[in-house]
């Protein structure tokens, strides 16, 4: 995993996938200032919570609530988003480092949106549905980053995956997998909830997922 995690980083000075990495800033930006927005706005003008007291709290706490629920949700849109374009920074990754393997048979269209559109309404309903723990205080951080750990290492992994191999092979290649991926996934949640890093994390994620991929399939 470390070793993925350097290459996948080290791509980001790669002249090759300069174009994709200005995407994914631009992305990644668009996606925060839209969430951002978008709940202020809910937060101002909607009763979310049925707790009369909770309600009170974060209409009190203003911008600061705003602010923490984007920074919770922000993993599960941004990842939403760059799952649309996840080929063309895989196959600049590939390019760099696999360049033998030819091209990708890929997931069309059609199946890459339903595929991302349904993991986005997955990790969406569980984060939310987690915000009570917020009041658990020390326990919210272990929650949030095993269940959206366990999500994003398999998201990513079968986006990647599935690029070359059938669904019950990729399938089987995760299971066979299945710590290695969740521990990858938990670094790419910590990731997309560090200022800044967030804005690159998404390549690094796609990286380290091309990295690892080739690695289990190469010693089945």
């Amino acid at each position: 995993m470390i070793s993925a995690f350097i290459k996948a980083a080290q791509q980001i000075s790669d002249p090759r996938a300069r174009r994709v990495i200005w995407f994914a800033l631009a992305a990644a930006a668009g996606v925060f200032i839209l969430l951002w927005v978008a709940i202020g706005f809910l937060l101002a003008n909607t009763a979310l919570f049925s707790i009369g007291w909770l309600e009170t709290a974060i209409d009190w706490l203003g911008g600061l609530a705003t602010g923490v629920l984007t920074w919770l949700l922000f993993p599960a849109a941004i990842s939403a988003v760059i799952g649309l374009f996840l080929e063309e920074i895989a196959s600049a990754v590939e390019a760099r480092h696999y360049p033998d393997l030819g091209e990708a048979h890929g997931l069309n269209f059609r199946d890459t949106v339903l595929t991302t559109l349904r993991f986005l309404a997955i990790m969406l309903a569980l984060n939310v549905l987690m915000l009570p723990l917020l009041l658990t205080g020390p326990l919210f951080p272990f929650v949030f980053y095993s269940v959206n750990g366990y999500l994003l290492g398999r998201e990513y992994f079968e986006l990647v995956a599935l690029r070359r191999l059938e669904p019950a092979e990729a399938t089987a290649l995760r299971k066979n997998n299945g710590f290695k991926l969740f521990m990858t996934g938990a670094l790419i949640a910590f990731l997309l909830t560090v200022p800044v890093v967030n804005l690159l994390a998404p390549i690094i994620a796609t990286g380290m997922m091309v990295h690892l991929f080739e690695d289990f399939r190469n010693r089945v």
